[in-house]
């Protein structure tokens, strides 16, 4: 009887967590991880809503035309924001928006510098990159470019970043990013961005990889209100933040670390 009591013990402790809390040196490590992988996802969700700010190409409209449109709107819907179109050969077009920071404030975020979008292709497909590497989002710089194709079998958004994580000195990021589709919502220009992606974060403790999955962002927010991000350190841990609904506008994530009990902790901008 008492083995089996013994038995019993074991498995629900199995079943509620298994190691019990994490210690304190291992939750400490796990918060500047996961605030240094919310500094990564929120660059990225920048670099999107910058491609954001021009509409996305519509199929079957001449490239020039559109362009024409695109730009005017933009300049009459942010007073802080210029655009100006550039040829660049047969094939491409260049867009080339400038924001007068400090205070140039859009879907939440303050933007400065200057962004090119170049447009290659036609009414029946159309490629567009925007390089994103002059401009500063929140006053952080953003080494990223994004882009986007359609007009073929589906519309794909995409982001790479690569450079330094700015905020977190000694540290280096490089990420590949997509928007999750949803059906009957756009993908860019709507009210909530979904991400998913896969990346490094390297720093003075050596590598870890990255791997975030629809991590919801609403306008003007730091943290996602709902999702996942896991980091493989390089030391041999798991960390995974779980982004709720319940604790977001709180500024607090769950994280859990290996097989021990998830724990709540405050993340800072």
């Amino acid at each position: 009887m008492r083995a089996i009591l013994c038995l019993s013990l074991l498995v629900l402790a199995s079943a509620c967590g298994g190691d019990g809390p994490p210690p304190a040196d291992l939750v400490d490590a796990a918060k500047a991880h996961v605030e240094r992988a919310t500094a990564v996802t929120h660059l990225t969700r920048g670099a999107l809503e910058a491609l954001g700010l021009l509409p996305v190409y519509t199929c079957g409209e001449p490239r020039r035309t559109f362009l024409s449109t695109a730009a005017s709107g933009v300049r009459a819907e942010h007073a802080c924001v210029t655009a100006s179109i550039e040829p660049v050969d047969a094939v491409t077009d260049a867009v080339v928006l400038t924001f007068q920071g400090p205070g140039c404030e859009l879907h939440g975020l303050r933007f400065a510098g200057r962004a090119i979008f170049a447009y290659r292709g036609g009414e029946d497909l159309m490629e567009v990159e925007a390089d994103l590497r002059g401009l500063t989002v929140d006053g952080q710089a953003l080494p990223a470019t994004v882009g986007y194709g359609t007009c073929g079998d589906e519309t794909r958004v995409w982001t790479k970043l690569e450079g330094e994580l700015p905020g977190h000195a000694g540290y280096t990021v490089r990420v590949d990013a997509r928007l999750a589709s949803r059906s009957g919502v756009p993908l860019l220009g709507g009210s909530t961005l979904i991400l998913d992606g896969t990346g490094a974060l390297t720093g003075p403790e050596g590598g870890s990889s990255l791997t975030f999955t629809a991590l919801h962002y609403e306008p003007g927010e730091f943290l996602p209100k709902q999702g996942t991000a896991v980091l493989e350190t390089a030391d041999g841990h798991r960390v995974e933040a779980g982004f709720q609904p319940t604790l977001w506008r709180l500024g607090k994530v769950e994280v859990t670390v290996d097989a021990y009990e998830p724990v709540t902790v405050p993340i800072l901008r």
